[in-house]
């Protein structure tokens, strides 16, 4: 029992927030720049918190949610959770740079995990990842020497943004959640 100014406080209501992140839109609480905030965007009466990050310039799905040992088992490494993007690059990547992507690429702080890979056009791939490093995608394509020119997350743990456009959100299902548990 948790008491403030002699009323008793009740715990908040566990909320599960899917939002299809348009760019320019920082993946944060707070911004001391004011930028506007991916919160901002959903407006819930429950304070949530998004569930790891997409740069600015990123698109796509991004899970907020006030469910604390969720949030850490999706956002945690050590559980794989897998994240697929559509990566718009400089060139035309051929079956070496798909080859060395699915293998893992040597990056500053040691080699990935190796990517599942696969070419959507000429000069678009799509990427599935189970790490979280910063900036993750766009170091890796770079390193194979395509860098990226536009970046979107069509896929987190299962999720999609179908139906969704840009700075739109939905609630998830409780079928949704209990999958997100499982994964």
């Amino acid at each position: 029992r948790v008491e403030l100014d002699g009323r008793v406080l009740e715990p908040q209501a566990l909320a599960y927030v899917l939002l299809h992140k348009p760019a320019g839109v920082v993946t944060t609480a707070h911004d001391p720049h004011g930028r506007p905030t991916v919160v901002d965007l959903v407006r819930r009466p429950e304070r949530v918190v998004p569930v790891g990050r997409l740069d600015a310039d990123t698109t796509g799905a991004l899970l907020l949610t006030n469910d604390g040992p969720l949030a850490h088992r999706l956002a945690h490494p050590r559980y794989e959770v897998e994240k697929v993007y559509e990566a718009e690059v400089e060139g035309r990547p051929d079956d070496d740079a798909l080859r060395r992507l699915a293998e893992g690429v040597e990056l500053e702080e040691g080699r990935t995990a190796p990517a599942r890979v696969r070419r959507l056009g000429p000069s678009k791939l799509e990427l599935a990842i189970h790490e979280g490093r910063k900036h993750q995608v766009k170091r890796m394509l770079e390193a194979v020497d395509h860098p990226v020119t536009r970046l979107h997350r069509s896929r987190y743990a299962g999720l999609t943004v179908a139906g969704l456009g840009p700075g739109e959100s939905r609630e998830l299902t409780g079928a949704e959640v209990e999958m997100l548990r499982s994964v």
